[in-house]
């Protein structure tokens, strides 16, 4: 699959506001500073169609986009580490929530996740409670070019053997680079196939 177009629709902090929920939804979310805008933009083929900083914290919204008016990409704020205050911090923590639990139309939220580093208890945390939340999701790991081959096999292995200490069989996962494009076919073909088979 190919995306031909990508429009922004909407930004906003509660879900009721979101667009009717008429469309397949598939969003991203991770830490911050993950490389989630980087990433969204190259499955669109728009360099700037989400906004990217090296300041994290810099998506506070969620924001829908339309794509090829078939279905919904959705950016919302990463978590973790944004340097902002903790009420702001609570407030995202609670859109976020209620986001994710109450959008009937969400087919998949992809869980990104840093290739370069180990395992952290803020994103094993959030994936054990979309598992206990049944919430479908996928793991997407970033900036995979920033590592050797052998590094990043050994940095995915050592993820899997922390994941099995509290999954029984684990997640569905994609590796990716927002500079060379990995990934890109890869994700958009999940999502084609998620279309297809709903």
């Amino acid at each position: 699959m190919e995306i031909k177009e990508a429009q922004f629709i909407v930004s906003n902090t509660d879900v009721e506001k979101c667009p009717a929920a008429d469309r397949p939804e598939y969003a991203f979310i991770g830490r911050s500073n993950v490389g989630k805008s980087s990433l969204i933009n190259m499955l669109t083929n728009k360099k700037t169609l989400a906004k990217t900083s090296g300041k994290p914290g810099k998506t506070r919204l969620i924001n829908h986009f339309l794509i090829d008016k078939e279905w919904y990409l959705v950016d919302l704020p990463g978590y973790g580490y944004a340097q902002v205050p903790k009420a702001e911090r609570l407030k995202w923590e609670k859109m976020l929530r209620n986001y994710i639990l109450k959008r009937e139309n969400l087919y998949c939220l992809f869980v990104l996740i840093d290739s370069r580093h180990p395992a952290q208890k803020v994103d094993l945390d959030f994936m054990e409670w979309l598992g206990v939340s049944q919430i479908p999701f996928s793991i997407v790991f970033t900036k995979s070019d920033k590592l050797k081959p052998v590094e990043l096999e050994n940095n995915l292995k050592a993820y899997e053997e922390k994941m099995f200490e509290s999954w029984e069989v684990m997640p569905h996962y994609m590796v990716s680079s927002s500079e060379t494009g990995l990934g890109k076919e890869e994700i958009l073909t999940y999502i084609d196939h998620v279309n297809k088979n709903a």
